[in-house]
């Protein structure tokens, strides 16, 4: 049978479309039935958009059946209360921190600016991927520009950083270039395994193509990108969806701020890439610059699937916030504004300006003088 994951990280006991049609058919010729039972109707049906994980389960006996229904209603149970969409994102943190560990496949950021007055011109594409070859890891980054769409640049919406580039030397590719390029990157990483491509929740930016809130919707703004005319990567057989195991191939969308979402214990909000970078220590600069954001996501993604599981990361990051954190009955890692945001005066309008003092004497003057 089947396990399916919904959004709320609730699960069910599933069978499929096939396994059902199957029954009827049995049942009408051992004589069970004198006509072939009726197929659901249609709302009976969930298909893959509505889950967030399906994982095949192996039921031999009446008590393999009983044990996983047990299993499932015990992890439902301590889901309910929780905000929606936490169990979710807590699965995914542990179900990826697993397959980091096993060193396999390819871990590949990517970015893509368009220009902010028409985002069909995408003016430029950052990566940042890690595989391993012999147990070692091995990365690789870089940063793409369309030369035909040099003139095109940002500054009402948001601040585009282009020439910007922080780790090494962008590429300036004519369209064709730039295409073969990209189709380049793909054709080495489906070499390594499966793919799993890494995004930041593009619904904070307004170069998205919509309006974005759910991973996998943050997820199709960047993969439409994929899948344009200037660029046309093998991306639309790609899923969502990660299996309970590791996989041997295919492409795989992951959202960092899922992620982080689940390390702050939030099952809903998602904060920008800045913010996750700041609250877990990474400096950045020149963000806005595809071959940057990619960076950072990567060292973002990357910190959190290497480390320790999510409560223990808790407690290394925000000792402070963790400690309130477990007094509480499962609230969110709170943080200040000055933590989020390092350009925020903490003190200012707080305390009034210490008094001037005389040099001379270092007697404090009064108010008045």
């Amino acid at each position: 049978m089947y396990m399916g994951t919904f959004p709320s990280g609730e699960s069910r006991l599933l069978m499929s479309s096939a396994q059902i049609d199957y029954c009827r058919y049995w049942l009408h010729a051992v004589g069970k039935t004198t006509q072939m039972i009726a197929l659901p109707y249609s709302d009976c049906l969930l298909t893959p958009s509505n889950l967030t994980s399906i994982s095949a389960k192996l039921v031999k006996t009446g008590w393999d059946l009983k044990n996983i229904v047990k299993k499932i209603e015990k992890s439902n149970k301590k889901l309910k209360g929780k905000t929606p969409g936490l169990g979710r994102r807590l699965q995914l943190f542990d179900l990826i921190r697993t397959f980091w560990a096993a060193k396999k496949g390819v871990w590949c950021a990517i970015d893509i600016e368009a220009w902010e007055k028409s985002h069909d011109v995408i003016t430029e594409l950052g990566y940042s991927f890690i595989h391993w070859e012999d147990g070692e890891e091995v990365a690789e980054h870089a940063h793409l520009i369309i030369e035909e769409h040099k003139m095109y640049t940002n500054s009402v919406y948001v601040q585009g950083n282009r020439d910007h580039y922080n780790f090494g030397e962008s590429e300036v590719l004519n369209k064709k270039n730039f295409k073969k390029r990209v189709h380049g990157l793909f054709d080495m990483m489906l070499e390594h395994g499966p793919i799993f491509l890494v995004f930041h929740d593009h619904g904070q930016d307004v170069k998205s193509v919509f309006t974005l809130t759910l991973s996998r919707k943050a997820c199709s703004s960047l993969i439409r990108y994929l899948e344009s005319r200037d660029i046309e990567a093998p991306v639309r057989l790609g899923t969502h969806i990660l299996p309970d195991n590791l996989p041997e191939d295919g492409i795989f969308y992951i959202d960092t701020s899922d992620l982080f979402g689940a390390l702050v214990n939030n099952g809903e909000q998602k904060k920008s890439l800045s913010e996750c970078c700041r609250l877990l220590g990474i400096p950045t600069q020149f963000l806005h610059n595809a071959g940057n954001d990619a960076h950072y996501t990567m060292l973002a993604f990357k910190s959190m699937a290497s480390g320790a599981d999510v409560e223990a990361q808790r407690e290394q990051r925000w000792p402070k916030q963790a400690a309130k954190f477990a007094a509480t009955n499962d609230p969110e890692i709170e943080f200040h504004p000055w933590d989020e945001d390092s350009d925020y005066e903490d003190m200012e309008g707080l305390f009034p300006a210490p008094p001037a003092y005389d040099r001379a004497t270092g007697q404090l003057n009064t108010a008045e003088e």
